[in-house]
């Protein structure tokens, strides 16, 4: 039956192909996360301090090679904002030159981790988290391209983006340039907002492509004076590793920024998977492949001298959201980045750069869950804690501290959910006390239960019940044992313990 299923599967892959309809929605998808990723690869660049090109060929390898390996079907990626800091520092460090030898070994270390199945680990992850995840994504999107609409070059940390908001305010109101810039970012969102309201037959041209192009239109009709997207060539900027390169990785500070740029790609990845998969209802997410697949795009991104990849939750979102059904939308994309940068530069150099952050700050908000947090708070105020919580750390960090952060307050929240415990005290005939202790008993709880035990009288005898106890940690099983035999030492009869020692893993009170 094994052999059957797998024998299907491509055989799936190639009857969709036939379908016309499907191949024209996941062209449409492609042409949409193009102009979402066009953007992002430039930018990512020009942060990380190394050329625009080398942002672009990661996007190309990240939809052409990780698109067509099995792992998430609907998950694109490419250069990423996450590796932005780490990336300016490996470059500053060891060079432009030994940046392709860290990606590379990055890649290798990958596809060890997903050979050894490490990526199924990825996805016990709250959902909480997962939401918080895509609203500080979108947040800090939305913060970082308001300013690229203006024409103005964005603090470094999403603090500063904020504290930065008054001025830029101030700059679009004084500075004609930085107006113009701005009022071709918002016509272009007023056309992404205004576009569902068509009808169904203007409709089919997706509504970033519409808006990109009468952007576009609009600022060459009018003669704008805007900044326009800026590519030299991509076969000058491929800069593979030479020896001198990859014997730099002799070093224990290289050695760890390998570590990290693993880790970090990694998480961010398979994180984006997981958010991914609650967007659709298509095939979910086979994790120990997608990890695989991230190790064999960065692998190639070593060899060509790029930026390191991860899977980017901002235009997976929008691959989605445009419709994709299957994994040709993402390798179209990469085929239209590569087609685009190396036949027509001059094509993309008409685009204004404001009409695209236009796109970006527009997808941003579509991932801020506005409508969702309201009832969230009202019904699982946990939880709207969790994803604010991750979503401000993101801000105000980076997405991959900002989910850890997340993530162990789930945890903590989990265990003291799970952890109740009810005490109980009742007086029987004679004067004999007896405690009910319900639940379970974990160090969460012990400070309420230390606090029942020790305000009892020191004069009477005590039966301590523990039969409605599910669970018994060591840290409540030592503080009982203690309790106990200060109870003892004050003249009183031993406690009698119900139920028998090796229900509760208590030796003796």
């Amino acid at each position: 039956m094994r052999t059957t299923l797998r024998t299907l599967k491509p055989l799936k892959s190639l009857e969709s192909l036939k379908d016309a309809a499907a191949v024209r929605r996941d062209a449409l998808a492609s042409l949409v996360v193009f102009l979402v990723a066009l953007p992002l690869c430039v930018g990512v660049a020009v942060a990380s301090g190394v050329p625009a090109e080398l942002g672009l060929i990661t996007g190309i390898v990240g939809g052409l090679v990780v698109g067509a390996l099995p792992g998430s079907t609907l998950q694109v990626s490419g250069p990423a904002a996450g590796l932005t800091v780490l990336v300016f520092e490996a470059v500053q460090q060891f060079g432009l030159g030994a940046l392709g030898a860290l990606v590379l070994v990055t890649g290798l270390v990958q596809l060890a981790l997903g050979a050894l199945r490490f990526g199924r680990w990825f996805r016990a992850i709250s959902v909480a988290v997962v939401q918080g995840m895509l609203t500080g994504i979108g947040l800090v999107l939305l913060l970082g391209q308001l300013y690229t609409m203006a024409g103005r070059k964005a603090p470094g940390s999403g603090p500063a983006k904020i504290t930065g908001l008054p001025g830029l305010l101030s700059g679009i109101a004084t500075d004609r340039a930085a107006l113009t810039a701005f009022a071709v970012g918002a016509g272009t969102i007023a056309v992404l907002v205004l576009w569902k309201r068509l009808p169904a037959k203007a409709r089919v041209v997706p509504a970033p492509l519409a808006a990109v192009a009468l952007a576009t239109a609009v600022s060459a009709a009018a003669g704008l004076d805007v900044a326009h997207v800026e590519v030299q060539g991509l076969a000058d900027a491929i800069r593979p590793p030479g020896l001198d390169d990859l014997g730099a990785l002799a070093s224990v500070a290289a050695l760890g920024t390998v570590l990290a740029f693993a880790l970090i790609a990694s998480a961010e990845s398979l994180f984006s998977a997981a958010a991914v998969d609650r967007m659709h209802d298509g095939p979910r997410t086979d994790y120990d492949k997608e990890l695989m697949a991230q190790g064999v795009g960065n692998t190639v991104c070593g060899v060509l001298g790029a930026l390191p990849m991860t899977a980017v939750i901002v235009r997976s979102a929008a691959n989605v959201q445009a419709g994709a059904r299957t994994s040709l939308s993402r390798i179209l994309h990469g085929l239209w980045l590569l087609l685009f940068a190396v036949l027509l530069p001059a094509a993309i150099g008409v685009i204004p750069l404001a009409a695209l952050a236009g796109v970006l700050v527009h997808a941003g908000c579509k991932l801020v869950p506005v409508k969702e947090l309201g009832p969230l708070w009202r019904e699982h105020r946990g939880e709207a804690v969790v994803l604010a919580v991750t979503a401000v750390a993101i801000v105000a960090t980076n997405m991959f501290e900002g989910v850890v952060l997340g993530l162990l307050l789930a945890v903590v929240k989990t265990a003291w959910e799970t952890s109740h415990a009810h005490v109980a005290t009742r007086e029987l005939t004679g004067g004999r006390l007896v405690v009910t202790v319900t639940g379970n008993a974990t160090f969460l709880r012990l400070p309420r239960i230390l606090e029942t035990l020790e305000s009892l009288p020191k004069d009477k005898p005590i039966e301590l019940d523990l039969t409605g106890l599910r669970h018994l940690d060591h840290a409540c099983r030592t503080a009982l044992e203690n309790w106990a035999e200060r109870h003892h030492d004050a003249g009183t009869e031993p406690v009698l313990l119900r139920p028998m020692a090796e229900k509760v893993g208590i030796s003796s009170l």
